[in-house]
């Protein structure tokens, strides 16, 4: 059953205009984004800040208490040396954030593929979210092995042909090094008009990420809305991941109205903080 409005209300608590926010924005303080029960962590990914720089996106997250991020290139480019790397984790760190991967990364030849390894283990993370073309997958098997990091493979539904679904995915990788693995898109999955949930049940025990948003209909049409307005029933969502023990991370990825995203942010995690403390009871 969907958590209702009234219900979030009660669950993530009062006091948030002294935020400078609308009042669906919880105050970090009074939600805390980890919820002790959870042995996951919500996050943000980094594409859903595509249309600002670092230090207005890093104040987005401030405000939606928020410390965590998916390092997108636009941010912090894969050609960055080490110094204006430490210093763009200086700046995060100035703000109460740190990477917990690094990607979407498309990686089209060998070359891009180490790039791609070489500039995580700079940025101090082992995850990658990479979108690697299947015939360069053994290479990335062999990085894999050689860096001892996760590679998570980002679907993308109905939009483009290289794996729209964790099924698409699965038939190139289920074979092997269990560190390959999949950033699950649970909108994405959802516009193939399959069930997110019952996905993650199939391929949980490699499954490292995922890109969470709401979505209005399972359909290629459907798009993002702010969550809890959609289809998406995070509710069981949440509760699967913790019943299942799922460690990894749940990362908003926020596409609406991306000139001015911080009211649909602060609602989107408003929300999650709000399931989340209502099925922890």
């Amino acid at each position: 059953m969907k958590l209702t409005r009234r219900n979030f209300v009660k669950a993530a608590g009062t006091g948030v205009l002294t935020a400078g926010l609308p009042v669906f924005a919880p105050l970090a303080s009074a939600c805390p984004a980890v919820n002790t029960k959870n042995s996951f962590r919500l996050a943000v990914a980094g594409y859903t800040f595509a249309k600002f720089n670092l230090d207005k996106s890093l104040e987005m997250m401030k405000r939606v208490g928020m410390t965590l991020l998916g390092v997108k290139d636009f941010h912090l480019p894969l050609d960055s040396t080490k110094e204006v790397i430490d210093q763009t984790l200086a700046r995060m760190k100035s703000f109460g954030v740190e990477p917990y991967g690094v990607g979407p990364i498309y990686m089209k030849s060998e070359a891009a593929i180490d790039q791609a390894f070489a500039y995580a283990r700079l940025v101090g993370v082992n995850l990658i979210i990479g979108v690697p073309d299947a015939p360069l997958l053994p290479y990335v098997e062999k990085k894999v092995k050689e860096y001892d990091f996760r590679l998570a493979i980002h679907n993308h539904g109905p939009d483009l042909p290289i794996y729209p679904s964790a099924e698409s995915i699965w038939k190139e990788i289920g074979d092997m090094d269990p560190r390959i693995g999949f950033c699950l898109d649970i909108a994405h999955t959802a516009r193939l008009g399959l069930d997110p949930i019952e996905t993650y049940l199939k391929y949980k025990d490699r499954m490292y990420d995922f890109h969470i948003w709401d979505v209005d209909k399972p359909e290629k049409a459907g798009w993002c809305v702010e969550a809890g307005r959609g289809i998406i029933d995070f509710p069981k969502f949440f509760e699967t991941l913790r019943q299942n023990n799922y460690t990894g991370t749940c990362s908003l990825e926020y596409g609406k109205d991306m000139n001015d995203p911080l009211a649909g942010i602060a609602e989107s995690i408003g929300y999650f903080n709000g399931v989340l403390a209502g099925i922890g009871k």
